[in-house]
């Protein structure tokens, strides 16, 4: 990937899930191009990593943020560090694959509490603050958030909420100075994906078309795509979903 020289010189981003996979990448990527970065994860270990290859030029921290009181920390802690907030990319998630009838409440309680409640109280937490710095939030969704899919109900119910929240966000402050759009990536190849189990027994008629002939992405390149959908360049780009899914939601 070409990294785009000072993009980001000035700016403040909140990366959530940057421990690893696109979140990562994404926090790696605009320290790269000069920003100031808080990376989020309840990985501690990951969060190590991410920041040895940042060779120093982004801060972390461990944090749960299915808790509405510390995202509100965290995003104070970016605030009191860099002195303002211009970017909030809600990435992390979680994804798993079963029976509808094989749900229990924990986990679909956890599902919920990590992939929607967690980007919607952070982004609450953000917003008085990327108010004043005429900023934008990137909520990462999902081919599975446009399209149903077998044996991921809870799944894409959680990623159709981020895309309708983003939708409606982006209503909200159409007058007011804040971007809010949403990347749907399909397969890509992180960890959460290599450890992505398939139930015993299901149809593959009903699931073999969600994966793309062209293959699975890497995250550098959803990071790529984040990283100009945050920047100037993309100043008239606000309510949209964009698809990075190699075509699967085409037809």
């Amino acid at each position: 990937m070409t990294i785009v020289p000072n993009r980001y010189d000035g700016k403040v981003a909140v990366i959530t899930g940057a421990a690893s996979g696109i979140g990562q990448a994404t926090a790696l990527r605009i320290a790269a191009e000069g920003g100031q970065v808080l990376a989020l994860d309840v990985n501690a270990a990951g969060l190590e990593e991410t920041a040895a290859r940042a060779e120093g030029k982004l801060a972390t921290m461990v944090a749960d943020l299915r808790e509405p009181d510390t995202c509100r920390a965290a995003i104070d802690n970016a605030v009191e560090q860099f002195g303002r907030l211009d970017i909030l990319g809600n990435v992390a998630g979680i994804a798993r694959s079963e029976y509808v009838t094989d749900v229990s409440v924990e986990a679909y309680r956890q599902m919920m509490a990590i992939n929607v409640d967690a980007c919607f109280f952070i982004a609450q937490a953000a917003i008085p603050h990327l108010l004043e710095a005429n900023g934008v939030i990137i909520n990462i969704a999902s081919n599975a958030g446009i399209m149903g899919q077998a044996y991921s109900v809870v799944y894409c119910m959680s990623k159709g909420a981020v895309i309708l929240m983003t939708k409606a966000l982006a209503m909200e402050y159409m007058k007011q100075p804040l971007r809010v759009l949403a990347i749907a990536p399909a397969g890509t190849d992180t960890g959460l994906v290599r450890g992505y189990k398939i139930p015993d027994g299901v149809d593959w008629d009903l699931i073999g078309h969600y994966t793309s002939p062209r293959g699975f992405a890497k995250s550098e390149d959803i990071a790529a795509l984040f990283c100009f959908a945050a920047s100037d360049e993309a100043h008239n780009i606000h309510g949209v979903v964009l698809s990075s899914d190699n075509g699967i939601t085409a037809g």
